[in-house]
């Protein structure tokens, strides 16, 4: 067999115009051949060579219809040395745990990136030279090469984290060597499948996307649509049946599932879709989701990898849109808290459980409050009326009153997850016509999407009616989470400009103070989307009348000068507001009054406070609450796990003119210093000092250098 293939290989050379792809059906009948003879029946797929990128040159299917490996050929006697550790090589390399590179005459295995094996069957150099057919070599090598390379299967997967890094190198892969592609190749052929996914989304969700953009968007939609429908299948499972497992009621995930699943899609994308679907298959997924909950890992298992995957993934994406997953007890005093006012202040005694209440979290992540809310709605439900009632109470109650928006596709499709997952630990089963209202939209984008006219994308614009609908007319009790801080918003459009800016529904600008203009020559900081989240929540309340908003955000706005307008706008617009300085900013190198070690609560170096902000019907007048706590993250931890929520637990203070401070502070002095001259007045010519930019280039420690390079540009 093994001669046959080598002689039909030399014949083919010697014909003189052989290209690599020209060798493709010698070598997949010397697999095939040996399969049938050592193995069951397996399946190869040869995939079509558009550039260099893409997937590797064949895929092998075992007779189970898993998938075994990848094999990656380049021409006849091609040097494997030059190839080994090219751009190229090294990607497949990392993606796919089992890889067989080959010239048709050198075979080289890798396992998990690392070379295993190799051997080569004859020396190339004479076929080349000679134009014979060289004496054939290392035969049972060869053989022995295969069985390893057959003999490969994935193993069982029982960690999330082995699971997420798993997950993500082949996420990244799919993103930057499968999608961008095809959408290049589709540009430039005039075909839309892809690009047109991409241009609904750039009309309908997000006007500023970039092709990259996109891809890095699908490719996670993938990813967690395919984890999604996994936990909801208990035996086999690849691409075709997870479209059968995506919810009918979550339109757009079934849109890009029909599409990869039940449509045409290129197949070089459905090839490392299966390779996704692979690893999900071989993994148990809701024990490793149940482990968590047993071994005491956390409460919130799913996002506990989400966090995991996307730190593995990309971790530029979590720090530029500032995903960071809340910590529980900040979670859990926030919607206690809540819960607490809701009874004490709004005469709901239910709380949560009220008829009367509506919830919106508008930056919801993965659900992280949203399911504390409803957790705490249930079991106040059935503490005080028992379980008959509790499938009526979350039918009729918990998904009519419960809203959320995600703008990015990955933390959408696990919250829907996650959100199924949890009422079915409370009993609860979702019907084929339900839904939690998680809408994939930006809460702060005003303009409704019209019906698009890209077939199979229907649902975006569907989509994006429903959070339309929630935006502009209902009415909202409790707003809460966690929005992003990003100094560099990208949240950039006519009405939240004007929305900050401007005296809007009876707010007062956070661009004045005191009926004046801030004056600050770089007012940036207020384009932070915190602030502009903390404003639209605060637009919400005021459209409603009353209701809370509890938040965790950067702390800055407590007392930086900037931030002066948007204290007095909130004072105007709230009659309670408690303040819990949470501090940890170690860009400002805090430490707690003793000089101990304080930390945050997050993994990040800006501080942060959570502020409860409460209005009351028919009520005037303000009362300003705060208190800081200081110390080492678990302290924190401790405090906000165990405290009830009670003004008793803050001090009163008196936030005044000119700049309204929500910390404690000695306003006399300030009110002394204010009096001085200003630093302009002493000095009105003024820059910001010596500034260098490209050091790399005009800077060296070799003078020699420094000038050759000067002396070539």
């Amino acid at each position: 067999m093994l001669k046959f293939y080598l002689s039909q290989i030399i014949n083919s050379y010697n014909r003189g115009d052989a290209r690599e792809e020209s060798y493709y059906h010698i070598l997949e009948e010397l697999i095939a051949g040996y399969a049938s003879t050592h193995r069951k029946k397996i399946a190869i797929t040869i995939l079509p060579k558009k550039t260099e990128a893409g997937n590797p040159d064949f895929r092998i299917w075992d007779g189970k219809f898993r998938i075994v490996g990848y094999i990656e050929a380049k021409d006849f006697g091609k040097e494997l040395d030059d190839v080994e550790n090219s751009e190229q090589l090294l990607r497949y390399r990392k993606t796919f745990p089992n890889v067989i590179l080959t010239n048709f005459s050198e075979f080289r295995l890798y396992r998990e990136g690392q070379l295993v094996d190799k051997t080569s069957i004859t020396r190339h150099t004479i076929a080349q030279k000679l134009n014979i057919v060289p004496p054939l070599e290392k035969e049972q090598e060869f053989y022995n090469l295969l069985e390893r390379f057959f003999s490969f299967s994935l193993p069982n997967i029982r960690s999330a984290r082995t699971l997420a890094l798993e997950l993500a190198k082949r996420t990244r892969f799919l993103r930057d060597e499968i999608i961008l592609i095809e959408m290049e190749e589709e540009r430039q052929v005039g075909r839309k499948a892809l690009s047109g996914f991409y241009e609904a989304f750039k009309k309908f969700l997000i006007g500023t996307l970039s092709p990259a953009q996109f891809a890095d968007l699908y490719a996670q939609t993938i990813t967690y649509g395919l984890f999604a429908a996994r936990t909801r299948s208990n035996n086999e499972f690849n691409r075709e049946l997870a479209f059968k497992y995506i919810p009918h009621t979550i339109g757009i995930l079934r849109d890009v599932f029909r599409f990869i699943s039940m449509e045409d899609a290129p197949k070089s994308l459905g090839v490392i879709v299966d390779d996704i679907a692979e690893v999900l298959q071989v993994t148990d997924v809701n024990q490793i989701l149940h482990d968590y909950f047993v071994e005491g890992k956390g409460k919130d298992p799913i996002i506990h990898f989400y966090e995991t995957f996307l730190a593995a993934y990309d971790p530029a994406t979590r720090e530029r849109r500032g995903v960071y997953y809340t910590p529980e007890p900040v979670v859990g005093y926030i919607v206690r808290a809540i819960h607490s006012i809701l009874k004490t202040h709004f005469h709901l005694p239910n709380g949560f459980a009220s008829p009367q209440v509506t919830v919106l979290d508008p930056a919801a992540g993965t659900l992280t409050f949203s399911a504390e809310a409803i957790k705490l709605a249930v079991k106040e439900f059935v503490t005080k009326y028992g379980e008959g009632g509790k499938n009526n109470f979350i039918k009729s109650q918990v998904l009519p009153n419960f809203f959320a928006f995600e703008l990015m596709m990955a933390p959408y499709a696990i919250g829907h997850l996650k959100i199924s997952f949890l009422l079915d630990e409370l009993g609860y089963h979702l019907q084929d016509d339900e839904r939690f209202n998680l809408y994939l939209t930006n809460a702060l984008e005003m303009e409704e999407l019209t019906q698009t006219e890209i077939p199979g994308i229907g649902s975006l614009s569907e989509e994006s009616h429903l959070a339309g609908k929630v935006k502009k007319e209902q009415p909202l009790l409790v707003i809460l989470g966690n929005p992003p801080y990003s100094g560099m918003s990208a949240n950039i459009n006519d009405w939240t400009e004007k929305l900050l800016k401007e005296d809007f529904d009876g707010m007062q600008s956070y661009y004045r103070v005191d009926g004046k203009p801030l004056g600050e020559k770089n007012p940036k900081w207020l384009q932070d989307d915190y602030v502009k989240f903390l404003r639209f929540a605060q637009w919400k309340i005021q459209q409603a009348g009353h209701g809370i908003v509890g938040m965790i955000t950067n702390h800055s706005y407590l007392d930086n000068p900037t931030f002066r307008g948007m204290r007095q706008s909130l004072m105007n617009t709230f009659n309670e507001i408690y303040i819990l300085d949470l501090h940890g900013n170690s860009l400002k190198k805090e430490t707690a009054p003793d000089g101990s070690k304080d930390e945050n609560v997050f993994d990040i170096r800006q501080g942060v406070a959570i502020a409860l902000f409460v209005k009351m019907k028919n009520k005037k007048g303000l009362k300003v609450y705060h208190h800081d706590l200081f110390g080492q993250r678990e302290q924190k931890y401790q405090w906000l796990d165990g405290k009830k929520f009670s003004p008793k637990n803050y001090s009163e203070i008196t936030p005044e003119t000119p700049y309204y401070f929500l910390i404690q502070r000695q306003t006399k002095d300030v009110k002394k210093y204010i009096e001085w001259r200003r630093i302009n007045d002493i000095f009105p010519v003024n820059s910001v000092g010596i500034v260098t930019s490209r050091d790399e280039f005009v800077i060296d420690f070799e003078k020699s250098q420094l000038k050759k390079r000067l002396t070539t540009m």
